[in-house]
């Protein structure tokens, strides 16, 4: 067969309403924690099963409107002067800000899901701008706007800090106006690669664009300064006038409305559905995203509560990233960790080790995600890693491993087969194709207990060797394929 980029999936977009032969399940129930979030405790299982499918999307999309972005550290406005006087280096404080926010992802909401999504979308590199604040203003701006309003989030986030200096918007004056940053806004946060501008909208726009270069301290805010401003006629999009970044901002927004609403919504699409797109479902959303005036919060509903999320062509088809493989494990165990294993930060350095540092990605484009995630090499870290966290769970409480599997089978079993096939379907997004797998997975569930044992209802989970069982199946269901899924 040809490779296609078209979704296969032709579900619609109509409120998913579970039925006898499309039940509301586990299954389902870590489908949506998995890609609105990073993943569910056994708790939260519980408890959205008492819910219906569209009252928990409400519900977890409050909660992200509802959060406050996370408190400023005290260094969160600090100038250059006070870094270097301070007895941690600026390289310090922006890892433990880094760890902050892998402890932020895993709170597990659709505004952390979200403010990751959008540092991939409106890149910068802190390694170009160097300063910790501006990582933290940064950051505090796309937690602010994650669920908000997409043209303010265009307009402040263009005049953030750290984007003024990445894209080289601090440099752009009168007499020699950069184009960078108008080239992006249009190429890659906005409308999409030649999709409804052309290099004079550029230059101009340019020119709009400048005088953002005033800076009292290094590392302080990048104020506007007057004298640096082309204050003369510029034509955009074939609007004429003596246009200022606001006016650029009015001007996008309202001469290309439907190119940005579909850019976005199929960024959003690929994201959070699938890498192959369905234009008919894409549409419907842009729709909604205009005329909801690029309020990003009803896109968000119209998708997580629909037959076309919840259809089973849409489950396990997205290669977990770095991060989800990591968070989305950990959140789903609920496993705890001797104090000495500070689990944000191995995560934080898994991810690097395996090619997505927070706020720094490869570059402007971002991570393009899915098959990139993984080759040869890449895959064996990632085992590496997820036994690593099994490993100090083990040390540290091996009855939460008996413990973890109660939860899944929601008591107790002696049924060995059973419990063995309901460890490994909860753990991956859809039961798996090969029932050799699932033989093998067996075999190593029933570790060195006499067959007996399993045969006149001898064992079961209270079992003294269950808790190494369920740590054996663990160690071998992630190295399955599948396990990479979402």
């Amino acid at each position: 067969m040809m490779p296609t980029d078209t979704s296969c999936n032709v579900a619609t977009l109509s409120i998913y309403t579970p039925s006898s032969s499309n039940p509301w399940n586990k299954q389902k129930v870590n489908h949506l924690y998995r890609r609105i979030g990073f993943g569910a405790s056994s708790s939260m299982m519980t408890e959205a099963l008492t819910k219906t499918p569209s009252s928990l999307v409400d519900q977890l999309v409050q909660e992200a409107l509802d959060l406050v972005p996370t408190a400023a550290p005290r260094w969160g406005y600090w100038v250059r002067d006070q870094f270097l006087r301070s007895s941690t280096t600026p390289p310090e404080y922006k890892r433990i800000w880094k760890t902050q926010i892998i402890d932020d992802l895993s709170k597990n909401n659709l505004r952390d899901r979200l403010t990751l999504f959008w540092s991939n979308h409106f890149v910068t590199e802190e390694l170009v701008y160097q300063s910790p604040a501006y990582m933290f203003q940064y950051y505090n701006l796309l937690q602010l706007h994650a669920l908000g309003n997409f043209k303010a989030f265009v307009k402040d986030i263009g005049l953030s800090s750290a984007m003024l200096v990445y894209l080289n918007g601090f440099e752009s004056t009168k007499n020699d106006p950069n184009e960078n940053y108008a080239r992006e806004l249009y190429e890659l946060f906005t409308l999409g690669v030649d999709n409804g501008y052309d290099q004079n909208d550029i230059i101009e726009t340019s020119r709009a664009l400048t005088g953002w270069n005033k800076e009292d301290k290094r590392w302080g805010p990048i104020l506007f300064d007057t004298d640096n401003f082309d204050d003369g006629t510029k034509t955009i999009f074939g609007q004429t006038g003596n246009w200022g970044y606001d006016d650029v901002i009015d001007i996008l927004f309202t001469q290309r409305t439907d190119q940005i609403a579909k850019f976005i919504c199929k960024k959003l699409y690929r994201y959070f559905i699938s890498p192959n797109s369905n234009e008919t479902i894409i549409n419907q959303l842009a729709t909604t995203f205009v005329d909801n005036d690029f309020e990003i919060a009803p896109v968000m509903k119209q998708l997580f509560k629909s037959e076309h999320f919840f259809d089973e062509k849409s489950i396990g088809v997205i290669i977990k990233s770095p991060i989800d493989i990591q968070v989305s494990f950990l959140k789903e165990l609920d496993f705890k960790f001797a104090s000495s294993f500070n689990v944000n930060s191995i995560v934080r350095g898994g991810s690097i080790n395996l090619g997505q540092d927070v706020m720094n990605p490869i570059d402007v484009a971002g991570w393009q995600g899915d098959t990139d995630w993984i080759d040869s090499s890449s895959l064996t870290t990632r085992w590496d890693l997820i036994s690593r966290y099994l490993s100090a769970a083990w040390v540290h409480n091996q009855e939460q491993f008996r413990t973890i599997a109660k939860e899944i089978i929601e008591g107790n079993s002696n049924d060995v087969e059973l419990v063995s096939r309901s460890i490994m379907d909860y753990f991956f997004s859809r039961e798996l194709v090969s029932e050799t797998d699932y033989s093998q997975a067996l075999v190593i569930f029933k570790d060195q207990v006499p067959e007996n044992y399993f045969e006149d209802g001898t064992w079961d989970l209270d079992w003294d060797t269950a808790p190494r069982q369920v740590f054996q199946l663990l160690k071998f269901l992630i190295k399955i394929p599948e396990f990479q899924l979402k």
